[in-house]
């Protein structure tokens, strides 16, 4: 059975675009969990078929959360659709604030579905104001856990740049349709009032998505300035002072919407660190060895995408040791982004030294 996931901040545009696969074939079916009162311990599922039939269901669980609803209602549900064989399409629409790489791979992994799209829906009026705000999630009550800390600007960000095709409500002005291609440049961008029957492909590549996604191999590029928008993308094969980089975090966050990548520390050469932020929001963790810091015979249970992407990156010296780096903004100064980030590298005689005070110890360590 097809299935066709649908997320999305802004529920009128998600809304429509399910609407849009709905209408494909007189056999689909729509199904949506309400997250809005899981504080309470309640979801309910709403499901809506092409022939007009509603059904609406309150659902016990363990817990009543996303992940859980995934997990024990979700899934279970699609399974038992698809062996009842009245439905060639069910068209899954996500809770607001929801992010579709969990469910979009959690539906892959089932041989008895077939993922044949996932699609972001965006309102095209609230798209720069979302992605500039400095609102959490619980500002604006699309909190789905006690302690679902994420800001809007998160969750929208990695909703936009997941998908294979972006459904956009309203008409878009062209600094809108230059940011949306540099945040996600594989996905075209449609109305969602559009005819959507070409909007599901033969499958979904949920691996092709974790591959162009995770900032641990992921490879970026330049974008030049379009409408405002461009994106800076730094690499260097020297190693960044961990003293100097962290006294420039502030500065290097602020300037940009978005910012990936991995990087490498100095006095830590094991140790491949990544870069998430989102506008003033960083995320920096430790995400595991660089495969040159490995013993052959570990190189076996990395995966192929690690794998690809460490090749592509591999110099003679360094091995896939690197500074990958890229930052998409509004009115950015791409030379002062740069001549920060290299006043940052270490010079030969730090490059062999250890660091006494290194900031980034506690995750170089884990």
């Amino acid at each position: 059975m097809r299935i066709a996931l649908v997320t999305g901040l802004h529920g009128l545009a998600r809304h429509e675009a399910a609407q849009a696969l709905l209408s494909t074939s007189p056999h689909s079916l729509a199904v949506h969990h309400d997250l809005a009162r899981t504080g309470e311990g309640t979801v309910l599922r709403l499901t809506h078929g092409a022939d007009g039939t509603h059904e609406r269901e309150q659902v016990r669980l363990d817990h009543a959360c996303a992940s859980c609803t995934l997990r024990e209602d979700l899934i279970p549900f699609l399974l038992r659709t698809a062996e009842a064989g009245h439905h060639d399409l069910v068209v899954v629409e996500a809770w607001n604030s929801v992010e579709p790489q969990l469910i979009a791979e959690s539906i892959a992994a089932r041989d008895e579905l077939r993922l044949a799209a996932v699609v972001t829906a965006v309102d095209t009026a609230r798209l720069t104001t979302d992605l500039s705000t400095h609102d959490d999630l619980t500002d604006r009550g699309l909190d789905i856990a006690q302690d679902d800390h994420r800001t809007v600007t998160e969750v929208l960000t990695r909703q936009i740049e997941y998908p294979g095709l972006l459904a956009l409500r309203g008409e878009p002005t062209p600094h809108t349709l230059a940011l949306l291609a540099q945040l996600n440049p594989g996905a075209p961008a449609v109305p969602t009032h559009a005819a959507a029957d070409g909007w599901s492909g033969t499958e979904f590549d949920t691996g092709a998505a974790r591959a162009r996604t995770e900032p641990a191999w992921a490879h970026y590029t330049d974008h030049p300035e379009e409408h405002g928008v461009s994106t800076v993308t730094w690499t260097r094969t020297r190693p960044l002072h961990p003293g100097r980089l962290a006294r420039a975090l502030e500065d290097l966050a602020s300037v940009s919407l978005r910012g990936r990548g991995r990087f490498w520390l100095a006095g830590r050469p094991d140790n491949l660190m990544v870069w998430d932020s989102h506008q003033d929001l960083l995320l920096v963790d430790n995400g595991g060895p660089w495969l040159a810091a490995l013993p052959g015979a570990a190189l076996d249970l990395v995966s192929p995408e690690r794998r690809a992407a460490a090749l592509r990156d591999w110099d003679p010296e360094v091995g896939d040791r690197r500074q990958h780096l890229a930052f998409t903004g509004v009115d950015m100064d791409a030379r002062a982004l740069v001549e920060l980030l290299d006043s940052c590298l270490a010079t030969d005689e730090e490059t062999g030294q250890g660091f006494r005070h290194d900031p980034f110890s506690a995750l170089s360590e884990r």
